[in-house]
């Protein structure tokens, strides 16, 4: 039997999904009223309200996906606060229940399958901000599940990186983190402008990690990776605190001082029980577009450092017109330029992050008894 013009209108609607919610407005409970008048059609569908480019970008959406079912008129209506607290309790599992009980993150629950990767370097222009974007986002093209956590809070970078400039919408108290490129974000660039500077003490940044991580609806995920600040200070002590079961990938580039540097970084997580994995030269060597290499920050260092630290040299990224102008542009270079010679190595980077797999963590109180 053929359904009525208002079925296929509230079908059609509800049909849609909160790309960084990742349910459909049907599953949410969004689609609101539906009715027709004169041969007209109006729906209500309900939203959770942020930037003005986010109802732009639905009411696009709504407009497309009711086209061509002749006269349809989609009001948009913001969720009050009655309907926010709804949908919030419809999305709270019972281990982001728990993690809110306990203000522990749902990587750090037992049971936990979240890879969460700190990218670490020790000193700040060495490019780390630049390889976690591209590596997060090359795992989302290949349909992992993925959100960076930029906790550089003195220097955050990542959302100009991806091209993030809005507000995150809030629902309730609970944060929904942007998403670019398939790749949730969370980062303290959302909520300070880009020329001011962070004059924070450690227990306010600490506070801050701490709802990054607890507070944000990241969902499930197959990897984390966390933008680590430079150095080994306040945040590096919470992240280590709040995800003890990181892994550490550090970055540097081949001459001498940040070699010296990025070692500090990785001997300070090895105290913190944290397993460096490997090692990842940045700017080997500058690369024309004619394909003259150029070793302008030296050689060797890399491969140094990975010798010192008993771990693998994973990549050897050289550094292109095209990494530069897709961080300029807001656009990683894996997908500005998937052809380019640091594209090709930044994949073959994350082919070893993920043949590696996740460290093996053994447990003294667990013991196999011999009968």
């Amino acid at each position: 039997m053929a359904r009525n013009i208002e079925e296929q209108v509230a079908e059609r609607l509800g049909a849609l999904v909160d790309d960084e919610i990742g349910e459909s407005f049907q599953q949410l409970g969004l689609v609101g009223t539906v009715s027709s008048r004169l041969r007209r059609v109006n729906a209500q569908l309900h939203y959770v309200g942020g930037a003005p480019e986010v109802a732009q970008r639905l009411q696009a959406q709504a407009e497309a996906a009711v086209g061509d079912l002749g006269s349809v008129s989609v009001e948009l209506v913001p969720l009050d606060p009655a309907g926010q607290a709804e949908l919030r309790e419809r999305l709270m599992t019972p281990a982001m229940l728990e993690a809110r009980s306990s203000r522990t993150p749902v990587f750090s629950l037992p049971g936990a399958t979240t890879r969460v990767i700190g990218v670490s370097s020790g000193k700040g222009g060495v490019g780390k901000s630049s390889v976690t974007a591209n590596v997060a986002v090359e795992l989302a093209r290949r349909g992992r599940r993925v959100g960076i956590l930029d906790a550089d809070v003195y220097g955050f970078s990542i959302p100009k990186l991806l091209g993030l400039a809005s507000m995150p919408r809030v629902i309730d108290d609970l944060i929904l983190p942007p998403k670019a490129f398939g790749v949730k974000v969370m980062s303290l660039g959302f909520f300070v402008d880009e020329d001011t500077p962070v004059i924070w003490r450690g227990p306010m940044l600490h506070k801050t990690i701490e709802q990054f991580l607890v507070d944000v609806l990241w969902g499930e995920l197959d990897y984390l990776l966390v933008d680590m600040p430079p150095g080994t200070g306040d945040v590096a002590l919470s992240l280590q605190q709040f995800l003890p079961r990181s892994e550490i990938f550090v970055v540097t580039t081949p001459q001498p001082a940040a070699v010296r540097v990025a070692q500090r970084s990785a001997l300070a997580a090895k105290k913190l029980k944290l397993p460096v994995r490997g090692v990842v030269e940045n700017m080997s060597a500058f690369v024309t577009p004619g394909g003259e290499r150029y070793p302008i920050f030296g050689s060797g260092g890399g491969a140094q450092l990975a010798t010192e630290l008993g771990v693998e040299l994973l990549a050897e990224l050289p550094l292109t017109m095209a990494l530069r102008e897709g961080g300029d542009h807001g656009t990683p270079v894996v997908v500005h330029s998937p052809s380019d010679l640091v594209s090709e190595s930044l994949r073959a980077l994350v082919d070893k992050l993920e043949s590696l797999g996740p460290v093996r963590r053994y447990r003294s109180d667990l013991k196999v008894q011999s009968r």
